[in-house]
C-alpha cells in the first residue's frame, strides 16, 4: 500500500513538472533530436553495462572462462530489469544472477559469492563517484545557497555510506551469512530453509573470505571497471547536453552524473526513484545554470534510457531463463 502511495505522488509529481514547465515547451526541446541522435545518446548506457559485466566477471575467477562475456552480460542485464522493476532496494536480482549462472556451470556458492562481492565493489566505485562529484560540486557551485546545502548533505550521506560499507566487507570476511544464522537462533528464529543449507552458508563464507584475502588483484580490477561504469554515466550526462545544444564542461558532467546518482540511490524506496529522481535532475541542471526546459528533457531522456534497458533487460530475460522450469523441477 505504502509503495503504491509513493508511486502515486511520484508521478503526480512528474506530471506537475511537466504541466509547470510546459509541454509544448518539452517538445520542441526533444523534436529536434531525432532517431539518429536519441540512439547516440544511449552508447553511454551500453558503454557502462558492459564494463560493469566485466566488472562482474572478474569476481567470477577460474570460473569466468567457462561462460561466455555476452552470456554474462545478458545474466547481468536480466537481474537488473528485476531491481529495476521490483520493489527490493536494487537487490532483488541478484539471487536470480546466481540461479542463472549455475545453469551456465558455475557451482550456486560460487556464484553467490560473486554476486556479494560484485556488489560490494560496484558500491565501493559508486561512492567513490559520488564523492568526486561532490567535491566537483563545491568546487563549481560553491558552498552557498541551497545547491551548498544539498551538496553538504550528500556529503554526509556519502560518509555514511563509506562506514556502512566498510563494515560490511568486514562482516563478510568474518562470516556474513554466519552470523545472519546466529543473530536468528538468538532471537529464536528458526527458518527451515536457512536451517537445512547451514553447510552450503558457510561454504559461502568461506568463498567470500577468501576472495577478500588472496584474490585482492581481482578485488581492484573489478572495482576499476565498476567506477569507469559510474563514468559512462557522466558521458551520458555530456552526450544529453551537447544535443540539447547547451554547453557543457566534461568537470560539470561528471559532477552531475555522480549527483544524479547519488539522488537516485537515496530514494530507492520510491519504485523507480519516479517524480523524485526527475525533480533531482531538473534541480541539478538549474543549479548548474541551465533552463528548466533543458532540465526537465534531460530528465525524461533519461527516463527514455531506463525504458530502453528495462525492455532489453525482459528480452535478456526471456532468454536466459528459457528452460528454467525444468531446471528447478530437477534441483
Amino acid at each position: 500500500m505504502l509503495k503504491a502511495a509513493l508511486l502515486l505522488i511520484g508521478a503526480l509529481t512528474l506530471f506537475a513538472l511537466i504541466w509547470h514547465i510546459g509541454i509544448d515547451r518539452i517538445y520542441a526541446a526533444v523534436a529536434q533530436l531525432g532517431p539518429a541522435a536519441l540512439s547516440l545518446i544511449l552508447l553511454p548506457s551500453l558503454l557502462m553495462y558492459i564494463l560493469e559485466a566485466y566488472g562482474w566477471r572478474v569476481t567470477l575467477g577460474r570460473w569466468a572462462d567457462g561462460v561466455p562475456f555476452w552470456r554474462v552480460l545478458a545474466i547481468r542485464t536480466a537481474g537488473e530489469v528485476v531491481n529495476m522493476t521490483t520493489p527490493t532496494a536494487y537487490v532483488g536480482g541478484e539471487p536470480l544472477k546466481a540461479f542463472l549462472l549455475k545453469r551456465q556451470g558455475v557451482p550456486l556458492v560460487e556464484g553467490l559469492a560473486s554476486v556479494v562481492t560484485a556488489k560490494t565493489t560496484m558500491t565501493i566505485a559508486q561512492i567513490l563517484f559520488i564523492l568526486i562529484g561532490i567535491g566537483l560540486g563545491f568546487w563549481l557551485l560553491g558552498d552557498g545557497g541551497s545547491a551548498g546545502q544539498t551538496i553538504t548533505a550528500g556529503l554526509v550521506s556519502a560518509g555514511l555510506l563509506v562506514f556502512g560499507v566498510g563494515a560490511f566487507v568486514v562482516v563478510q570476511r568474518q562470516g556474513m551469512f554466519s552470523w545472519i544464522l546466529k543473530i536468528l537462533r538468538l532471537v529464536r528464529l528458526r527458518l527451515p530453509y536457512l536451517e537445512s543449507r547451514e553447510q552450503k552458508l558457510h561454504e559461502l563464507d568461506r568463498t567470500i573470505a577468501h576472495f577478500y584475502a588472496h584474490r585482492r588483484s581481482a578485488f581492484m580490477w573489478s572495482t576499476g571497471l565498476f567506477f569507469l561504469g559510474w563514468l559512462a554515466e557522466a558521458l551520458e550526462v555530456f552526450v544529453m547536453i551537447v544535443y540539447l545544444g547547451q554547453p557543457i564542461t566534461v568537470l560539470s558532467a561528471i559532477a552531475i552524473g555522480a549527483l544524479s546518482v547519488f539522488i537516485k540511490g537515496g530514494t530507492f524506496f520510491i519504485p523507480g526513484s519516479l517524480g523524485a529522481q526527475d525533480a533531482g535532475n531538473l534541480f541539478l541542471l538549474t543549479a548548474f545554470g541551465y533552463g528548466e526546459v533543458t532540465g526537465i528533457t534531460f530528465a525524461l531522456l533519461r527516463r527514455f534510457r531506463e525504458f530502453v534497458w528495462i525492455a532489453l533487460g525482459l528480452a535478456c530475460l526471456a532468454l536466459v531463463t528459457r528452460g528454467v522450469d525444468r531446471s528447478l523441477s530437477t534441483d
